[in-house]
């Protein structure tokens, strides 16, 4: 198998096929589309969506991460990232993106003044032991890359 220099494989993160339902917006907007994810690493994501979007546009989305991923409770991550690509449709109506992921947060779905056990457990896996920029907040977790 040959790469040719448009096809060179970029990717840091391993992928994974997951398909998970996402809420997608432009950094600072209000507007909200739905969407549905091809994959998902720990770097950035492909999903389908029918919002218009270019490249290099900051974003925001948000996934709801299963149990069976968690091994806890179901949660939601928030991510900023910049879209890196669009994919016109072929058949369907729904864009193709990938995005570079630039920090996310985990969004409490209980009281904003209890934070459970598994958004410790789920923030700790990914904050590196140098990385002092991991932020806790009683209402979000966010680790920033």
């Amino acid at each position: 198998m040959t790469t040719t220099p448009d096809h060179l494989e970029r990717r840091c993160g391993q992928r994974f096929n997951i398909h998970v339902p996402v809420s997608v917006r432009l950094s600072g907007a209000q507007h909200e589309s739905c969407g549905f994810t091809q994959d998902l690493s720990s770097q950035g994501t492909f999903f389908y969506t029918d919002f218009p979007l270019a490249a290099g546009e900051a974003i925001e989305v948000t996934l709801l991460m299963p149990s069976e991923i968690t091994l806890g409770e179901s949660m939601r991550v928030r991510c900023q990232g910049t879209v890196l690509r669009v994919v016109q449709p072929a058949l369907g109506t729904k864009l193709g993106v990938g995005v570079h992921f630039t920090g996310y947060e985990y969004l409490a779905e209980s009281a904003p003044n209890e934070v459970s056990d598994s958004f410790s457990r789920i923030s700790s896996l990914h904050a590196r032991p140098d990385d002092e920029r991991v932020k806790v907040r009683p209402e979000t977790r966010r680790v920033a890359s």
